[in-house]
């Protein structure tokens, strides 16, 4: 059975509009790329249209891997109401440690950059919430030593 993939209907909309482009505007740029380096000579001893060919493979396998992700795709509600974190919940959590407070989005992996808040329900703080409660304790494994973080609220 294939993975399921969590993403917003924003997200899964991006990557419609990827795969379309890749399959109108990239196969037609590719076709283009194969056609002049044909006129290069000998096919053999012709790196143009390897490179062209090799371009092409790479292409078609992300166009493979898109339509694979679009058809395990499970929308997740970004507006989810509940007093557990789950996907799309919007969480703040305070490091008991340092004190220091962070606010979260939790989403797919595809769709997880940290530098935006958005963190993969698959990263590490990501699992230690799932399921937690507001006023609950996570607790994150690290090499350097376990970080407890306290949830202060859920949205």
């Amino acid at each position: 059975m294939a993975e399921t993939i969590f993403m917003t209907a924003e997200g899964k909309k991006q990557l419609e509009e990827r795969l379309k482009d890749l399959k109108v505007n990239g196969r037609a740029e590719m076709a283009e790329k194969i056609r002049v380096a044909r006129e290069f000579g000998d096919l053999s001893e012709n790196a143009e249209y390897d490179i062209a060919k090799d371009e092409q493979a790479k292409m078609e396998a992300e166009i493979i891997e898109i339509e694979a992700k679009l058809r395990n795709v499970q929308i997740i509600d970004e507006k989810v109401k509940g007093d557990k974190a789950d996907v799309g919940s919007k969480i703040e959590i305070k490091d008991v440690k340092s004190g220091m407070t962070f606010e979260y989005t939790i989403v797919g992996t595809h769709e997880s950059n940290p530098m935006e808040g958005r963190i993969s329900n698959e990263s590490p703080i990501g699992k230690a919430v799932i399921g937690k409660r507001k006023g609950d304790e996570a607790v994150v494994k690290a090499p350097m030593g376990d970080a407890v973080y306290k949830i202060i609220d859920i949205k």
